[in-house]
């Protein structure tokens, strides 16, 4: 699944290849990949509307149009949103077309259709798509150790469950939650109540270290991103632990481990995160 680093690489190509754009039509093949309102009216609504901007929350990917009204649109685990010139192959699976005044086609591919897009008018509150009930961005200053250990400092679930919290910390998943986990030195399945000032210190200093890194290490051109069809994210090569069971820990060397937590494989280096915090 996206997290944060792959939508804001997603949200830093196109933006510079839409914005200005007129959406020229609107197609829709699946009616269900739109949440809010209706197909038909999502259609009408965007026809004719100048994009002005893309932001991302979280996870979410927000286009702004200069009337006033916006678009959102949540990958989940399968979505792939990518910017194409109009006889560009149509991708299996493709669901959401828009047709740009640029000469180019934005088109949303979802081969599981979890993916879902929300249309709000202008001054129209968003009570549909769970964007307004995300917690801090970690990339920006709002998140700091006083307010992880505030938000989490009485819960006895496991840290790694905390960070996945969508309504504490917004867009952290389960591939970067165990790399700042990792950088931090917090073994993911200490309980949140049993970490230390200096441990909820670092992990507000790892938090955005971390996410900033992989976006920094995925960025790609739009070219490379076309030609990667919107999924080559390159996180892979600058992994240290997620994924990375039974290999050695490229700090010490001790072999790393998996466990399960809230459903979620994880994978940690049980000399550099020691479950007993006193142990290091």
């Amino acid at each position: 699944m996206p997290e944060l680093p792959e939508v804001e690489i997603i949200r830093r190509v196109l933006l510079p290849q839409i914005q200005g754009a007129v959406i020229q039509t609107v197609s829709v093949t699946r009616p269900e990949v739109v949440a809010h309102p209706d197909a038909d009216k999502f259609c009408r609504q965007l026809t004719g509307q100048k994009i002005h901007n893309m932001t991302r929350r979280g996870k979410f990917l927000t286009v702004l149009l200069v009337s006033g009204d916006s678009f959102s649109l949540h990958l989940r685990m399968t979505g792939c949103l990518l910017l194409v010139p109009p006889d560009n192959p149509m991708k299996k699976h493709t669901h959401v077309m828009f047709q740009l005044d640029n000469g180019k086609e934005l088109r949303f591919s979802d081969p599981r259709r979890f993916g879902r897009f929300w249309l709000l008018e202008r001054d129209e509150a968003d009570t549909y798509s769970g964007a307004g009930s995300l917690g801090v961005e970690p990339l920006e200053s709002s998140l700091t150790a006083a307010y992880l250990k505030t938000s989490f400092y009485r819960r006895k679930r496991p840290v790694k469950e905390c960070l996945l919290d969508q309504k504490s910390i917004a867009g952290i998943g389960n591939i970067y939650s165990d790399e700042i986990l990792f950088s931090a030195q917090v073994h993911p399945s200490r309980t949140a109540n049993s970490l230390t000032d200096d441990e909820w210190k670092r992990l507000a200093e790892e938090i955005p270290k971390v996410l900033n890194y992989f976006i920094e290490k995925s960025a790609v051109t739009p070219e490379e991103f076309l030609q990667g069809t919107g999924r080559d994210y390159r996180n892979t090569a600058f992994l240290r632990v997620y994924g990375r069971e039974g290999e050695p820990c490229l700090m010490c060397g001790t072999t790393l481990r998996k466990t399960v937590i809230a459903g979620r494989s994880s994978v940690f280096c049980p000399h550099c995160q020691p479950m007993n915090a006193l142990s290091k």
